[in-house]
């Protein structure tokens, strides 16, 4: 089964959430009712990136990339597809 990192949008706040799963759009449900933590406070969400990985190693690799830049211009690159993954 394939993983997928994806990067959702705050349609509240515009901030920017990266996160992996095997099932995304079952975790932006997750997101956006039941998560206590980040991602509560700036509900809905909706998911703008979505790349499917064979493993799971890869999508947390991708994952940590993005997370490691802590920076929202490479964050939109990203999703611009001027970046690839």
């Amino acid at each position: 089964m394939s993983h997928s990192v994806y990067i959702l949008e705050s349609e509240t706040s515009g901030n920017y959430y990266v996160g992996s799963s095997e099932k995304p759009e079952k975790r932006l449900q997750f997101h956006n009712t039941v998560e206590k933590g980040f991602t509560s406070r700036y509900r809905p969400w909706r998911i703008i990136f979505k790349k499917e990985y064979e493993s799971k190693s890869e999508a947390l690799r991708a994952e940590s990339k993005i997370k490691s830049w802590k920076n929202r211009k490479m964050i939109e690159r990203v999703i611009s597809g001027e970046i690839k993954l």
